[in-house]
Parts: C-alpha cells; sequence; structure tokens
C-alpha cells in the first residue's frame, strides 16, 4: 500500500471521528438557539422509507445531494459528483460519456437502483444503469441510500438506491434559467429551462446540449468524442380536493466515440402519476411510468442493436395512525427486448406486493418491511427488513438494522445467445448495520459499520460440458465502515467523507475486483459578497483490476477547484478547474481518465 496515503488517510479519519468530541459543547448552545439550518443538515428523503422523514428519523444510511451542490460543483459528470460519497465508489474506462460503473458498498451498479423521480433506469440486459450518459444539469438534487432495500423496491437493491430528482416548479412567477460555457477538450455546454407555478399547476421545462473532443482513453491513442442532447418536461397539478395529477418525461440521446468503434445511445424515462387523499389519514398513488436504454453501436464486429423496455404499473398507499405510518402497495413491471442478437426469451414481467410499518414509541423508532416477486424469468423472492432507533438525547439517535435482498440475473446471463444460462438463481445477501447520528443546529456526523453477505454470485465457470456459462458459484463478505460529516458557519459549507471496505471473495481470500479499500472526500466552499470559492478533495486506495489480484492499479488523489461570481442581478460566471494537479489515474486496466481539464460558463437566473 502507498505509505503516503495510507498515513493521509488515517490522519483524515482521526480528525473526522475526533469532531463529534471536540465540539459537542457548542453544539449543544447553537441547538438551542435556532434550528433554521436543519433542513439543510438534516433533509427530508423520500427514498429510505417510501415516505418523508428526516434523514435522521430515517433510520438509514443516508447522503443528500443538494440544488446548492449541483449549483456551486458544476460538474461536467454525474459520475464527479458521486465520486467518493460516503459508501460510494466509481470506476470508469475514461472520461466524457465513457462505460462507468457506481459501487454503493462494494456492489456493482447492476446491484443498485438508479431511479429518476420515482421511476427506475436501468438496461434489462446488461442489468446496471448507465450513469456515464446523465447530464447533471437536467437534475437539482439526489439522495444515496446505502445498504439492503429489496423489501421496498424488490431486485437488484442490493448496495441500496440512488434517486435523481428534477426540478418541480415551485415559484409563483416564471422563473427562466440558461447557461453557455466551455473549455478544454473542445467542449462546448449549453442549456436553458423555465419553471414556476400557474393556480394549482406546477411545471418545470428543461433542454441541454454537451459536446466535447474528448481526450485519449488510452495511452498513446487518439481522442474520443462525445456528444449529449437531454430534454425534460414536469407538469403537476393539484386539485381543490387535495387530488394531484402529473407527468414527467425525461430523454437523453447522443453519440458516444470508443478504440474500436462509436453508438448512438437514447436513455428515458416516462411517467404519469395519480395520487388522491382517500381520507384525511390515506393517501393511495398509483404510477405508470416506462423507461428506455437503447444502444446501436458500430465496431470492428459490425453493427449490433440492444434496445430494452420496462413498462411498470405501481400502487401504494400511506395510511396514518397517530405517530405511526403503515404502507403496503403492488407493483406489476414487464422487460422487453429488442436485438440484433438471437435471444431465446425476449420478455419476461414481475408481480410484487410490498408492506411497511413505520412505528414511532419516542424515543424508540422501529420499522419493519417485507417484499413477494414473482418472476417470470427466475421464480419468487421473499425480501424483508427490520430497522431500530433509539433517541439518546436532542442530538443524538442509534440504529441498528438487518435485511436482506437479491440481484436477479439479468438477460445476458440467461439468454446470451450461446452463452447464456436459463438456469440461474438471483444472487441474494443479508446485511446487519449499525449507525449512530449526532445531528445539531450548524453540523452533523454520521458513523456506520456493516457486513454484507453474497451467496449464489454469478460468475463465469466451466459447465458439465466443458464449456463456459456463467453459474451460480461464487460468494463474498463485504464488510466496512462510513463516517461523514457537515458543517454550515460563518458563510462555510464544509463536507466530509470516509469510507473503509473489506470486500472478500470466501472462495479465495481475494479482494473484490475494483473496489478501493479506502476513500476520502473533503468538499470546502465559501460565500464571500458576490464572489464564491470552493474545492474538492477526492483520493482513494489502490485496488485489483481482476479476481486473481495480480494486476494492480494504484490509489491516486484529485483535486477539484472552482470559483463564482454575480456580475449582475441572476447573472453569474463560474471557472472549474477539475484535477488541477494534472494526475494521471486508472480506475480500470488499460483506460486512463482525464488530466487537467477547465471549464468556464456564464448563468442567467436562480
Amino acid at each position: 500500500m502507498n505509505h503516503r496515503y495510507h498515513t493521509a488517510a488515517k490522519r483524515a479519519a482521526f480528525s473526522m471521528a475526533a469532531l463529534p468530541l471536540a465540539f459537542h459543547i457548542q453544539a449543544e448552545a447553537q441547538y438551542a438557539e435556532t434550528t433554521t439550518d436543519l433542513a439543510t443538515l438534516d433533509p427530508v428523503v423520500v427514498t429510505a422509507a417510501l415516505a418523508p422523514r428526516t434523514a435522521n428519523a430515517s433510520l438509514s444510511s443516508v447522503s443528500v445531494l443538494e440544488e446548492a451542490t449541483f449549483r456551486r460543483q458544476d460538474p461536467t459528470s454525474l459520475t464527479d459528483l458521486l465520486r467518493g460519497q460516503p459508501g460510494v465508489d466509481v470506476t470508469s474506462n475514461g472520461n466524457f460519456g465513457k462505460s462507468s460503473s457506481v459501487y454503493l458498498r462494494g456492489a456493482p451498479s447492476d446491484a443498485s437502483v438508479l431511479m429518476i423521480d420515482g421511476i427506475r433506469l436501468r438496461s434489462a440486459t446488461a442489468g446496471g444503469a448507465a450513469f456515464q450518459y446523465l447530464d447533471p444539469r437536467m437534475f437539482d438534487r439526489a439522495e444515496i441510500v446505502r445498504g439492503p432495500r429489496g423489501s421496498l423496491y424488490g431486485a437488484d437493491a442490493v448496495g441500496g438506491v440512488i434517486q435523481l430528482f428534477t426540478p418541480e416548479g415551485d415559484e409563483e412567477e416564471p422563473q427562466p434559467r440558461m447557461s453557455v460555457g466551455g473549455g478544454s477538450f473542445d467542449t462546448q455546454r449549453l442549456s436553458a429551462g423555465v419553471s414556476g407555478r400557474e393556480g394549482g399547476t406546477r411545471y418545470s421545462f428543461a433542454a441541454s446540449h454537451f459536446n466535447t473532443d474528448g481526450q485519449p482513453i488510452r495511452r498513446g491513442g487518439e481522442d474520443k468524442g462525445y456528444d449529449n442532447t437531454s430534454a425534460l418536461a414536469r407538469v403537476a397539478h393539484i386539485f381543490e380536493s387535495g387530488a394531484e395529477v402529473g407527468v414527467l418525461a425525461l430523454r437523453v440521446r447522443g453519440n458516444n466515440e470508443y478504440d474500436s468503434g462509436e453508438n448512438d445511445f437514447v436513455q428515458q424515462v416516462a411517467g404519469v402519476y395519480a395520487e388522491l387523499p382517500v381520507t384525511d389519514t390515506w393517501q393511495s398513488r398509483l404510477t405508470l411510468s416506462e423507461a428506455r436504454d437503447e444502444l446501436d453501436t458500430i465496431d470492428n464486429f459490425g453493427a449490433s442493436v440492444i434496445d430494452t423496455r420496462t413498462q411498470t404499473a405501481r400502487w401504494q398507499n400511506n395510511i396514518q395512525f397517530g405517530p405511526h405510518e403503515l404502507i403496503a402497495g403492488a407493483e406489476i413491471s414487464e422487460d422487453r427486448v429488442l436485438s440484433t442478437n438471437d435471444f431465446d426469451v425476449t420478455s419476461r414481467d414481475n408481480k410484487a406486493v410490498f408492506t411497511q410499518g413505520l412505528l414511532d414509541f419516542s424515543p424508540f423508532a422501529i420499522q419493519a418491511s417485507l417484499r413477494y416477486d414473482d418472476n417470470e424469468a427466475y421464480g419468487d423472492e421473499v425480501t424483508g427488513s427490520l430497522a431500530l432507533g433509539y433517541e439518546l438525547d436532542n442530538y443524538h439517535t442509534l440504529r441498528a438494522s438487518v435485511g436482506t435482498a437479491f440481484k436477479a440475473p439479468s438477460f445476458n446471463d440467461l439468454y446470451w445467445p450461446d452463452s447464456g444460462n436459463p438456469d440461474l438463481n438471483p444472487e441474494t445477501s443479508e446485511t446487519i448495520e449499525v449507525g449512530v447520528r449526532g445531528q445539531y443546529h450548524q453540523w452533523f456526523w454520521d458513523l456506520a459499520a456493516f457486513q454484507n453477505d453474497y451467496d449464489d454470485m454469478i460468475a463465469w465457470a466451466p459447465t458439465s460440458s466443458g464449456l463456459w456459462a456463467p453459474q451460480n458459484v461464487n460468494s463474498a463478505r463485504i464488510r466496512g465502515a462510513e463516517l461523514s460529516s457537515g458543517v454550515e458557519v460563518n458563510d462555510w459549507t464544509l463536507q466530509a467523507a470516509f469510507t473503509y471496505l473489506d470486500p472478500e471473495d470466501r472462495a479465495t481470500g481475494n479482494r473484490l475486483a475494483r473496489r478501493a479499500t479506502q476513500s476520502v472526500r473533503l468538499d470546502a466552499d465559501r460565500e464571500l459578497g458576490g464572489w464564491s470559492l470552493g474545492g474538492s478533495l477526492v483520493a482513494q486506495s489502490y485496488r485489483y483490476d481482476n479476481t486473481t489480484n495480480t494486476q494492480r492499479l494504484g490509489g491516486y488523489g484529485l483535486v477539484n477547484l472552482r470559483a463564482g461570481w454575480q456580475f449582475a442581478p441572476l447573472w453569474s460566471a463560474r471557472v472549474t478547474l477539475e484535477n488541477a494537479f494534472d494526475k494521471e489515474y486508472s480506475t480500470t486496466r488499460d483506460y486512463i481518465n482525464a488530466g487537467r481539464a477547465g471549464f468556464l460558463s456564464v448563468h442567467f437566473g436562480q
């Protein structure tokens, strides 16, 4: 291990662990003065429990990236925002639209769920979500829930759930906004939108375009370009009765160049919902949605098309019983595949019912959930979770939980021509977690430790006929700890995260591939009148690119800098310098990420 990195990581972790002791007396006095900043430091989240709960009351390990974070950091990629967040690791085959994987607590992208305004987005053939194609300017909030959520969301919610939210439009007057900018690698960025509220109707419309010549993704290679055009429409209306109807459509399309060819891609979610207050204590919501992942590829092997579509109907009921809440519902979905590859099966449906109790016996809290899934392809699965919380005082909450989840075999696993295995079972997992959170007026800290045991993991192995095919042969154990903290004081906004991970292949004792064991992220921003200054440090330890642990990829540290200037009412300029020290680093073998890159943009609107 790199000794310098190891020492720095230990010092950062020790400093963060000491924060609760160093500031406890000061925090108590601050808490008594006012609670105006708690909405930022203890935000309300909906992803963790299917109902609004503060981060502290959710009994979950959850991180929230607010609109101000999106605005200040102004990243070119969504994965830049996620990298190094508590429990989050990102690997990529280069920058600017190149293939990326997002690991939650060591679980890969196809074992974690990505949702956009309540609609799940993924490829039914590959199994995971294409995070790299989503333009961060289309979103103003992200909730990252770590730990199993199979009992709420079904298949693949093993590592957790990341949910992205688009702007709602809460202002009474129309709020136009636009930005134009560019920078290194001949990059151009344009975006425009308008949002607002008219009576009981909220609306938000936006569009963006990103284009770059890119950079080589292999040493000595040629520049690999990328372009992306995104459009968003969201409208909702609340009637005098309290009933609400709404519609959402987000479409992303573009072109991506890589070593042996290029592809045209489409990512799309669309949905309509109706929510009805059946009684004063019973809310019922029906959502119909469709998600698409489309990829047309031209490479050395010729042309291919892989399009997947998931259509879902979900009915959810939230019923209040005094301080308690019961959630119950049902879900029906169907995956369809259209491809030039000759899949033996091109569709499968899934039926599910779920229920959850959120019980408040202050200072005790209990959350219990159960879900049953019946899938046409791989049979039925039952998942459940139980979480207990205890408020030690006004500032500290203990929590403990146990939960199960499963990862479904993808269409590629089951039916890929000449190599799929239709007899595969889902991968299963069981997780235990304990945590404690300190919540004060101007800052918070959160510490969690967990262990996740995986069985029936899918890996390529020889069959009785001597051929290689996906098999349920592997098991793994992932242990870890996460420590995070945030402070808002004297125009400073500070965030810090440390993650330790021990991802072990139980059969060999080797480390699971492409997981770093230690990660640190520090974000610091300050407002100076019409100016703002900030920066981020992300440091990660080494990782192995293969299961035999013979291909080692070195650790790295990245520094990103940013500055903003509001030079007129509603007008501002922003400068970002990514990888300021021009660090050459790789998170997958043979691929390199971008060096130093600078970008300038001018913005109009809030």
